[in-house]
Order: structure tokens, then sequence, then C-alpha cells
């Protein structure tokens, strides 16, 4: 697929790592308070595949220096493994404003992140929308959705994967196939597998 999309992350992805690494900071600080205080060193624990602390129907926000709304990440649960690094988030949303006002956002049943947030898996019902915005008198950037059951973000490289089956929505635009490689900075999305597209007239929907 030939370059197509707007630029969905340039100003997503930047408010994405903030917003995780708020979940990560909050959660260290909350097992540092809680951790008991011992009179003499402990034996080093054994690592396993278990939470080393969690946060339950957390709402973490962050605010620029008007107060405005720029960053905000929820979830039912949050695990942090100490023997990945991974931050694992039942019912995850994510939503960040750019300077602009528009807003970007994204779901999904589960997301992982790593320690610094520069990955992030949306898994079960992913979702990440850009919302259109008129940016002139005779220019709309049209809203632009990606969906499927697995999207996996490379924040750092601008890139969005999934060998998933995957559906595209660029405006009134419709595409799917069977596994995605988007990459900003090219600003070219591979679509493989069965792909179908369905083109709407130029004057149809945002």
């Amino acid at each position: 697929m030939k370059p197509l999309l707007p630029a969905l992350w340039d100003r997503f992805l930047l408010s994405l790592p903030l917003a995780l690494m708020l979940v990560l900071a909050l959660g260290s600080y909350w097992l540092v308070r809680t951790t008991p205080q011992t009179p003499a060193p402990a034996p080093a624990p054994v690592v396993g595949h278990t939470p080393d602390y969690f946060m339950k129907e957390f709402s973490i926000k962050s605010f620029d220096s008007t107060g405005r709304l720029h960053a905000e990440v929820t979830g039912a649960e949050a695990r942090h493994y100490a023997d990945t690094q991974w931050t694992e988030i039942d019912a995850i949303a994510l939503k960040s404003v750019d300077d602009t006002g528009r807003l970007s956002r994204a779901s999904a049943a589960r997301g992982l992140t790593n320690e610094d947030a520069s990955e992030v898996q949306l898994l079960g019902q992913a979702l990440i929308v850009r919302e259109a915005k008129v940016t002139s008198a005779n220019r709309t950037d049209q809203r632009l959705e990606f969906r499927g059951e697995f999207l996996h973000v490379f924040v750092k490289q601008e890139v969005v994967r999934s060998h998933l089956p995957v559906e595209l929505r660029h405006g009134a635009h419709r595409f799917t196939a069977d596994a995605l490689d988007y990459d900003n900075v090219t600003q070219v999305a591979q679509l493989t597998g069965r792909v179908h597209a369905t083109l709407a007239p130029a004057n149809a929907g945002p």
C-alpha cells in the first residue's frame, strides 16, 4: 500500500510514553511506600513471573502549563512483573490532546508496556483513533482509525504492526487485511494477505 495516511502518531506518540510512565512511576512510588523496612539485609528473592505491585481502578492524568488535559491513562487493574519489567493493564484506555486540541485515543481489553513505555501492545478489541480536525478553510485532516485483535506500537520508531487481521479506516475509506506494518516516518502502510479496499467518493464522509 503506497503512502496514503496522515501522521497519526506525530502528537499521539509524544503523549503515550508520558501517560504510561506515570503509571509505572506511581506503581513504583506505592511499592516503596508500602514495603516494610527490614533491620537486616535479606537474601535476594528468586524472581518469578508474579506481580511485584499492582493498582486497581486507576486513572492518571497529566496537564500542560495552562491546566489543560494533555494525556490520560485508565485501567481496571495494572500489574508490574519484575522478571520481564513489563506492566500489564486490564481494560486499558489512553487519551491524548495535542496543542491544537485534537483528540487521539486508544483502547483494548488488555495492554502491555515495557519499562520506558517505548513499546506498547494492545490485545483484544484493540482500537486506535485520531479524530478529524479542520485545519483550514479548505482542508480537513480526516479521521484515522485502526482496529484489530492485536496492535503493536513501537513508539520511538513510530511504527505500528499486527500479524492478525486488521481494519483501517481513513475518512470514509475502509481497508482490511491479514497483517499490517505502518511506518509513520515514511508514511507507508503495508497491508498484506487478503487485502480488501472500499474507496468512497471524494466528497463522502469525514
